[in-house]
This record gives structure tokens, C-alpha cells and sequence, in this order.
């Protein structure tokens, strides 16, 4: 790759001249700054975006950091990002932090060696006050996506109005008792269970939680589940991957959806309708969840005396397939 200083030797030009040039100062003589950009052209010249950060001028490359790459629905969410961010001449570093808070402290750490001008991140755990102090010693605009964090710019949706959602769905269609898979800390449960809580006060009765992401574990419990309650089981899993999982084991148990098993997911993930029974699940707009925290990202870069945080709900929908209802 050629440098300033072989482009200065072979226009015959000063190397301060030429790093003037390339760095769009319009006050050089018309004849040198177009010598200038055409042996730049030539020889494909690429500016150095680390050493243009150190003089101010900034690297035009934006962070990412999410918790499960392998994850469709955030490989979708992150290539609307990149074409959001592409068309306002930005440029995205992904990282993946695997739910882990070591990993995704090492991920913010690299951020700032890249001097990255913004950052934008899926929170481990964003309530977190150690996770909100890595973030401001970064000094850098961020905001958080899918997740609602105090203190910060941020894009989501309401994870407990879903939640909701799943509940008057598996209600109306007359589920008797019910499977959540996931964590009680998770804000979809927790929308789920206080709107179950709303017409049936002996919901918690009624509920088995499953956490393991085991295979084998989740057959047994299932297994023990429907031998223990013979009526029509509610399911609700956290994302699709486990809802995949789930729609799987209960196939090769026999057990029938929607009729036996009523199974909604959480993403609306391109798998849920390939599958047989089709799988609901809560759909999530990914396109503009993306576009609205690139837009926030950049004013921010742009406009730094813009202090005003931003919190921006959005709304999801929940995707009714053969898993759920005929």
C-alpha cells in the first residue's frame, strides 16, 4: 500500500502538502491538489483511519458489541446497522460478548484502543452499576439496543408488554397450565407472569420454569410435566433458539402442538416458519430498531453538545403459527 511520503516523492510535491490534500484542505493550488489525487488514485491509496483519529479528525468506525452472534435474529439486527451506518459513510467493528460481563468488559477495552467514534451495544446486564461506569470511562457516545438502560441512549422494545402478549394468547386459547423457558429475571417473564397473575391468582401453581439449556435435562422435565398435567401446556420460551430446541424434543415425545402443547418463541426468527407445526413467536422490528440507534449514534458523534438522552420503546408483534393455533 502506498504512503503520503512515496506519493510526495513521486509527484515531486512535500509530504505536508500532500497529507493537506488528502485530508480535503481545499486551499492548494488547483494543479498540485489534482496531481496529488491522481497518484493517490493510482496507487489506492488508503488513509491511515487510526492516525487520522489522533489528530481529531475522528475514524468514521463504529463499535458493536452483541451477546450472541451465532444468534439469527442478532445477525439480522447487525446487518441493518452495517447498511444504516454504511450510508452515512460509517463503518461497523463487531464483537460478540457471549452473555459473559469479562468478555464484554475485554470488548469495550478494545474499543478503546481502536478509538472507535461510537459505540453501540446489546448490554449483558444492563442495570449493572459497573457496566454503566465502563461505559461512561469510555467517553464516547453509546447507545444500547434491545435493551432498556437507565442512563443512556437507547432502542428496544417493551420486553414486558410482550411478555403480556404471549399470556392473553396462551390464556384465550385455553392452556391449563404452563411451561416458561428462561430466567424470572428476564423482563418477558415478568410481564408474563404478573398479566397470568391478572385472571388467575393461582398461576404460580400452574407454572413449571425451566432454565437449563441441556437437551437431555429439557426432555426429563418435560416428560415428568406432562405425566403430572394431563390438560393443554402453554409454553413460552425467551428466544427462538430455545423455542427450536423445545418444538424438537416435543416432536420426538409425541407430544402434539398446538394441542397438547401450545409453543410461542421470541424473535420471529426466519426459522420459525420452515418449521412444521410453524412456530409463533414475538416479532421484534429489527430494520428500524437498527436505523434509529445508528441515526441517535451518529447526531451524537456529529453533534456533541446534543446532551439529550434518548429513549426510544418500539413495538413488537406477536406472529400467530401452528405451534400456537390452528
Amino acid at each position: 500500500m502506498i504512503t503520503m511520503t512515496e506519493i510526495a516523492r513521486l509527484t515531486g510535491v512535500s509530504q505536508p502538502t500532500v497529507s493537506r490534500v488528502l485530508n480535503g484542505n481545499t486551499s492548494v493550488n488547483p494543479e498540485v491538489r489534482e496531481k496529488v489525487l491522481a497518484c493517490a488514485r493510482e496507487h489506492h491509496f488508503q488513509p491511515n483511519a487510526m492516525a487520522r483519529s489522533l489528530v481529531g479528525s475522528g475514524t468514521k468506525l463504529i463499535g458493536v458489541v452483541l451477546t450472541d452472534i451465532s444468534n439469527s435474529f442478532f445477525a439480522d439486527l447487525e446487518k441493518y446497522m452495517e447498511q444504516a451506518a454504511r450510508e452515512k459513510g460509517y463503518s461497523l467493528i463487531l464483537f460478540n460478548s457471549d452473555y459473559d460481563r469479562e468478555k464484554e468488559k475485554h470488548c469495550l477495552e478494545v474499543m478503546r484502543r481502536y478509538r472507535v467514534d461510537g459505540l453501540i451495544i446489546v448490554p449483558v446486564l444492563e442495570q449493572d452499576p459497573k457496566f454503566r461506569a465502563e461505559i461512561k470511562e469510555l467517553d464516547i457516545p453509546a447507545v444500547s439496543i434491545t435493551r432498556q438502560t437507565e442512563h443512556m441512549d437507547c432502542v428496544y422494545i417493551d420486553h414486558a408488554a410482550a411478555g403480556a402478549r404471549v399470556a392473553e394468547h396462551l390464556r384465550h386459547i385455553g392452556c391449563e397450565n404452563y411451561l416458561f423457558v428462561g430466567t424470572t429475571g428476564d423482563r418477558k417473564y415478568q410481564g408474563f407472569a404478573e398479566k397470568m397473575k391478572e385472571s388467575d391468582p393461582d398461576f404460580e401453581q400452574k407454572l413449571t420454569v425451566i432454565e437449563t439449556k441441556d437437551s437431555g435435562k429439557i426432555r426429563s422435565i418435560l416428560q415428568a410435566h406432562f405425566r403430572e398435567h394431563p390438560g393443554k401446556c402453554g409454553i413460552f420460551a425467551y428466544n427462538d433458539r430455545r423455542a427450536v430446541q423445545l418444538h424438537g424434543i416435543l416432536q420426538r415425545l409425541g407430544i402434539s402442538m398446538p394441542d397438547q402443547a401450545a409453543l410461542v418463541g421470541f424473535d420471529n426468527t426466519y426459522t420459525c416458519e420452515y418449521l412444521y407445526p410453524g412456530l409463533s413467536s414475538v416479532s421484534q422490528p429489527n430494520r428500524e430498531m437498527a436505523a434509529r440507534a445508528v441515526d441517535i449514534l451518529i447526531q451524537k458523534i456529529e453533534q456533541p453538545a446534543n446532551q439529550e438522552c434518548f429513549d426510544n420503546p418500539m413495538q413488537a408483534e406477536l406472529v400467530i403459527r401452528e405451534s400456537s393455533e390452528r
